[in-house]
């Protein structure tokens, strides 16, 4: 992904080589590279269109969405976005059309809102660890073992601990934001984990790689779906999905109300949602897919069928866009921070 701001725009010409094609306009927070097996299968059904894809930041993407619906009406006609809370203030605040497909009644409940915001991936928070460093170790199972871990291994496992830096990270903050919903205790274990030294950071390949290398030896609430693209190039690379409960969140897509395009922002959705779109995104683009009739490994079904009501995805909806509020934000930092220092 390219620096806030930077222009990030890749044109993807129709396979029919006409010049008179018709342009879907994406913004979207996946890697361009990433997204290219999604593309190539929609303009395969679709020849005739060009896409035009600008890979941002989610941040960047909420700020396009509303200067250019308010000063010129005409915006991207399909936004992706990990930014759960964002994507949802789009449709809370009328930025966002409604969107009903044939797969719409079929949809999780929780994974739409209003029939305008719907997540498209399942992706867990998880912990990773060094393998190397843990051979005749017990390895935690639940966030009390892992408190425990903290306090008991003290000297080895000092300054040796990641996790995302909530106030830099978005999505440090949603997966903590969820933690203090379903573990009361959530702040003895930062308090823990500020005891411990842990080392912050915005990003999550920043803490895997010092992960995979022996650097580090665990990382605390990391994205799944970038752990297990991870596993597969660095074999000392460990996932360990808590059994207490584990978290999930999803990519959201919304087609905006401003989009020129809208017909074909809507039918790259219905793609992106399809059977054969998300087995794709499961096993090219390596992201969980959602839909429930998608099966196999990489799958919300399987991951179901494995862990059951450990599970807690996040639901797509208001309650997303409570910690926007400036003050409440404000009083959730302060409260990391004073747990942090151990106070």
């Amino acid at each position: 992904m390219l620096p806030f701001g930077a222009s990030a725009e890749t044109l993807f010409p129709a396979l029919n080589g006409e010049g008179d094609s018709r342009f879907l306009k994406v913004y979207s927070s996946l890697d361009e590279d990433a997204s290219k097996p999604l593309i190539a299968a929609f303009q395969k059904e679709n020849p005739d269109v060009s896409v035009r894809y600008n890979d941002l930041q989610s941040l960047e993407i909420y700020e396009r969405v509303i200067r250019e619906t308010d000063e010129d009406n005409s915006t991207a006609d399909l936004v992706f976005s990990s930014a759960m809370d964002l994507q949802v203030k789009l449709v809370n605040d009328g930025y966002a059309q409604t969107v009903r497909n044939s797969l719409s009644s079929n949809w999780p409940n929780w994974a739409q809102w209003r029939s305008a915001a719907y997540g498209l991936t399942f992706e867990p928070s998880v912990v990773v660890y060094h393998k190397p460093s843990f051979i005749g170790r017990s390895l935690p199972e639940n966030r009390s073992d892992l408190a425990a871990l903290l306090k008991s291994d003290e000297t080895r496992l000092y300054g040796k601990i990641a996790t995302y830096d909530i106030e830099r990270s978005g999505l440090g903050f949603l997966f903590l934001a969820r933690d203090q919903e379903h573990n009361r205790a959530i702040w003895d274990l930062v308090t823990t984990l500020g005891e411990a030294g842990v080392k912050l950071y915005s990003n999550s390949s920043a803490i895997l790689e010092r992960v995979a290398d022996g650097r580090f030896l665990m990382g605390y609430n990391i994205l799944g779906s970038y752990a297990e693209s991870w596993v597969l190039k660095h074999p000392d690379l460990g996932i360990i999905m808590l059994k207490d409960y584990t978290v999930v969140m999803s990519r959201i897509a919304l087609i905006p109300k401003a989009a020129r395009n809208a017909d074909l922002g809507k039918a790259f959705l219905a793609f992106l949602m399809s059977e054969k779109g998300q087995t794709i995104m499961a096993k090219e683009v390596k992201l969980p897919a959602l839909n429930p009739n998608v099966t196999g490994k990489n799958t919300a079904v399987a991951m179901r069928e494995r862990l059951g009501s450990q599970l807690r995805p996040i639901t797509i909806g208001p309650g997303l866009i409570a910690y926007l509020d400036q003050v409440k934000r404000a009083r959730f930092l302060s409260r990391w921070n004073a747990a942090l220092r151990g106070n």
